[in-house]
């Protein structure tokens, strides 16, 4: 019965550890993965003025080169690990108009977009507020209200990591 009760800790250890390598990592400085909540879409205020956000208060992103309601990047494994897409379609909550709010497909899944702008998640945003995407490579960029890309510098300690090496993504 010794040997059992062993055997059965053993096997609840190493199943412990293998689902916490299941995680996943987020991008550049590793931590959490973005999460991807389609269930509302809202502004929130910044240093860059109000941008949208998801549900759980997570930074969105467009990349400038995606065409209208038209997920155009060439991404590769790194790519969609560092700019996951906003998959399904959410509804409109404070600050957003629900017609501007749609769906394109992303990779093999519906993507949110806004004002015809495919919305993306950056892996190094680790909390609600986070802006650590903004600027990237001058191609990645929050959006306002209307959906409209602000270039605004983004703060110390929220902004760009300056360390990106592009993301893994062709255009």
């Amino acid at each position: 019965m010794k040997n059992f009760r062993i055997g059965v800790a053993g096997f609840a250890l190493v199943a412990a550890f293998g689902l916490a390598g299941c995680g996943g990592g987020g991008g550049s400085g590793g931590g959490t993965p973005a999460v991807k909540d389609a269930s509302t879409l809202s502004t929130s205020d910044s240093p860059m003025g109000k941008i949208l956000v998801d549900g759980k208060g997570r930074t969105l992103y467009l990349f400038t080169s995606d065409g209208k309601n038209s997920n155009s990047m060439k991404c590769d494994a790194k790519c969609v690990k560092e700019w996951p897409h906003m998959e399904g379609k959410p509804k409109a909550g404070a600050g957003v108009r629900s017609n501007l709010i749609a769906t394109t497909q992303g990779s093999g899944t519906a993507q949110a977009t806004y004002a015809g702008h495919p919305l993306y998640y950056y892996a190094g945003d680790h909390k609600a507020g986070d802006t650590k995407g903004q600027g990237i490579d001058q191609i990645w960029y929050v959006l306002d209200s209307h959906g409209n890309a602000i270039k605004k510098t983004a703060p110390e300690g929220g902004g760009n990591d300056g360390g990106n090496d592009g993301g893994g993504y062709g255009y």
